[in-house]
């Protein structure tokens, strides 16, 4: 009895080959996983220990720490010029971003053909380009029609790279909803804006809200587009902190940045709180 208990229990080789290199595989993961965090965690980390250095130019480790770099913000009017132009910009870029994405989106779930893909594809499609390439494009563009850069061309160009976001939210809204809300509607005799207002609208508002969150931080520190498409009159926050890092590394563009990742994170706990923002990121239809 004893010596077939034993040779139950034996294990071939083959087996302790097999969980020697489950083992190893699970711990590879585990490391690729700590070595993603550290590299997508440490420059924030990094450039927050910076902005309270108590030196006179952005290095890290700083040689003390201070407050004293975000006090003289305040005495910086042209950086709050800079971040009025980027909220001005960021605003009327989110509202006009969130009636063209709603109207692309209700065509695109309309009816699903090829057609309405390969639609869904080029909506897509600024956000899949290269920034660089975006930019420039639309200079051209610009130039082409005798346009000049303005803040009207700024807004124009950060709509084209914010439509995709809000279309892709509302997508994934528009895909959760039950379709017989808007045929009873429409069978009970109400026209379409009724329809809208009262029975798609409310039931997408989250992937507005949602969208309307990513587009208008993806526009406020944008800084490919807006280095293409900006002057000294619509100078934009990211640009401004480009200028001052550029010139002598001043401690300050850290300090601003560390308002932006510290108002940033806040606003994304309070988002995944209400909205559950990260359903509309990974969700796929």
């Amino acid at each position: 009895m004893a010596n077939s208990t034993l040779v139950r229990a034996a294990r071939s080789p083959k087996q302790s080959t097999k969980d020697w290199n489950g083992r190893t595989f699970n711990w590879a993961m585990k490391l690729g996983a700590f070595s993603a965090l550290i590299l997508l965690t440490a420059p924030t980390i990094i450039i927050l220990i910076a902005s309270f250095s108590a030196g006179e130019t952005l290095r890290f480790p700083p040689p003390g720490l201070s407050i004293k770099w975000y006090i003289a913000l305040r005495e910086l009017p042209e950086l709050w010029a800079a971040t009025w132009n980027s909220l001005w910009v960021a605003t009327f870029t989110t509202l006009a971003c969130i009636v063209l994405g709603f109207a692309a989106a209700l065509v695109l779930t309309e009816r699903r053909s090829r057609l309405t893909q390969a639609l869904e594809a080029l909506f897509m499609s600024p956000i899949a380009m290269p920034p660089l390439s975006v930019g420039l494009a639309l200079l051209v563009f610009y130039n082409f029609i005798g346009w000049r850069v303005s803040v009207t061309t700024l807004v124009i160009s950060h709509i084209v790279v914010g439509v995709p976001y809000l279309v892709r939210t509302i997508l994934v809204s528009l895909s959760q909803m039950d379709g017989s809300f808007r045929d009873a509607s429409a069978s009970l005799g109400a026209n379409g804006w009724y329809t809208f207002r009262h029975i798609t609208f409310p039931l997408a508002r989250q992937g507005v809200i949602a969208g309307s969150f990513i587009t208008f931080l993806t526009s406020f520190d944008n800084i490919t587009v807006s280095l293409f498409l900006s002057d000294a009159r619509t100078q934009v926050l990211p640009v401004r902190m480009l200028t001052l890092v550029q010139n002598n590394l001043d401690v300050r563009a850290a300090s601003i940045a560390g308002v932006l990742v510290f108002a940033t994170a806040t606003l994304m706990v309070l988002m995944e709180r209400f909205v559950n923002l990260s359903r509309f990121v990974v969700t796929d239809r």
